[in-house]
This record gives structure tokens, sequence and C-alpha cells, in this order.
């Protein structure tokens, strides 16, 4: 039995949700910095520092990283910054 849901390869990016992490003082580079996409298919894309291996080994129970899965973390103010463009349903 498959999952019940497979992220698309071949979908590509919608819009930003939020702000950027330049303009929320998140980093003081260029583009490689954190950022929340909404894609083409309506799934999500985050960017971010991967601490799968260190956050990744006290996990609560219940919960898991699969193997094809990361552990990814963003600046709270950034998630703060993009709930406005992230509907209720």
């Amino acid at each position: 039995m498959g999952r019940p849901w497979e992220a698309d390869p071949d979908t590509g990016f919608r819009r930003r949700l939020g702000t950027s992490a330049l303009e929320l003082r998140a980093t003081s580079t260029g583009p490689e910095c954190p950022d929340i996409w909404e894609l083409e298919n309506g799934d999500i894309a985050v960017i971010g520092r991967d601490l799968t291996d260190s956050l990744g080994t006290r996990l609560p129970d219940g919960v898991s990283v699969g193997t094809d899965e990361r552990l990814v973390v963003i600046p709270r103010r950034m998630l703060i910054a993009a709930k406005a463009d992230i509907p209720d349903v």
C-alpha cells in the first residue's frame, strides 16, 4: 500500500508566503536563507537549516522522520510573517 501523500517533484513555485528572510533580518547575506513557498499544486516548500541529525534523536513519542525526509528549522518570526498568507482551510 502506498503512502496517502507524495511530494510532486514536477510542480513549480507559485508564491512566497510571508516576508523574505532578508526583510525580516533573519539573514544578512543573499538568497541562501530560510524561506516558505506555496507550490503550484498547493503544497508548501520550506527552506531552512537541516537539524535532522541533532533534533531527530529527540523527537516526541509518535513522531518520526522518514528516510526520505529531513527535519528543517526556520525562524519563528518567518512563520508568523507568513500567517496572513496561509488560508484557514
